[in-house]
């Protein structure tokens, strides 16, 4: 509880791991408020199926609450609105306020309010952060977002916030890396899944970096680790590096 988990994503799609937690924590029976920003309900409903897990049912006992950024985007650009005298939580993007302060305000509503149901504790989900530089919010107001969320979720409610972010070192997208910089920074967790230098390979997906923040709370230094995976059908398997059937 009270934790901060980054999901960071260069040269390959680390989307299996927001898959996993949003799995992981409705079979946990935590509330969870999940900002999807770059694909449909359909889509993560799809893949949730082959977890195991009904998203459409968590919606109506009202343990899943679902931000589809895409259609949010949508009703703003072309003048629709869900619900009549309700501000979306993406406004910033009609331009008449340049910060985020509705999307916290989804956040913490949809979170604080249990309506007589006794989770086990609320976790905020965002996949994923990059796509707010793209539709036009400051680097400012989106650490600003992601501050207010972390001191309400992880503090206040005494729960979790996972963030998926991309990041290409060699990119000259010089807003994105300040955010991906800062958020490394402030996580307790960094689960940080790359691209094989050496190009594709069918029995490696790729390598992921689990980087525990030790030196957050204590004078050690962080604890790293260090795994390849192949991603299947329904799982993922992690194996030490050299140990691959390519390998074997």
């Amino acid at each position: 509880q009270g934790k901060f988990t980054l999901l960071r994503d260069t040269r390959t799609d680390g989307s299996f791991l927001v898959h996993h937690f949003l799995s992981f924590y409705l079979r946990a029976g935590c509330k969870v408020c999940f900002v999807a920003l770059l694909q449909s309900f359909s889509h993560y409903s799809i893949v949730a199926q082959k977890l195991g897990v009904s998203l459409a049912a968590a919606k109506e006992q009202g343990q899943l609450v679902f931000l589809e950024g895409l259609k949010s985007c949508l009703d703003l650009l072309f003048g629709e609105e869900e619900q009549p005298g309700q501000p979306s939580p993406l406004q910033f993007l009609s331009g008449s306020s340049c910060d985020l302060r509705a999307l916290f305000d989804f956040v913490r509503v949809s979170l604080s309010a249990t309506a007589g149901h006794s989770w086990k504790g609320p976790v905020l989900l965002v996949d994923d952060l990059s796509v707010l530089l793209s539709l036009g919010a400051a680097p400012v107001a989106v650490l600003d977002f992601i501050h207010y969320c972390r001191v309400c979720v992880c503090c206040q409610l005494k729960g979790n916030v996972v963030v998926l972010v991309h990041s290409n070192e060699d990119s000259e997208d010089e807003e994105n890396e300040l955010v991906v910089n800062s958020l490394c920074h402030h996580s307790d967790l960094i689960l940080w899944a790359e691209g094989l230098a050496t190009g594709f390979c069918k029995d490696v997906h790729g390598q992921i970096k689990i980087i525990k923040r030790l030196s957050l709370r204590q004078a050690e230094q962080d604890l790293v680790q260090t795994y390849q995976y192949k991603i299947q059908d329904r799982n993922v398997t992690f194996f030490a590096r050299g140990l691959s059937a390519a390998v074997l």
